[in-house]
């Protein structure tokens, strides 16, 4: 991902989510074709504290 960064093929776009329309930080890969740019969405950012938003795998718990 610092090697994608570094060359320029990393993004962090500004969306609207599809369901809620709220504002969403997406991170994207940035591809080319010719002069085009191509963007693959692959991750967005989570709003207010992650580890309220998320359930971490158990490692006792596969």
């Amino acid at each position: 991902m610092l090697r994608a960064a570094r060359d320029g093929n990393l993004a962090l776009i500004e969306c609207l989510d599809a369901h809620t329309e709220e504002r969403r930080f997406v991170l994207c890969a940035v591809g080319r074709d010719g002069a085009d740019g191509v963007f693959t969405l692959f991750e967005h950012l989570a709003d207010g504290n992650p580890y309220d938003a998320y359930v971490l795998p158990d490692p006792d718990n596969p």
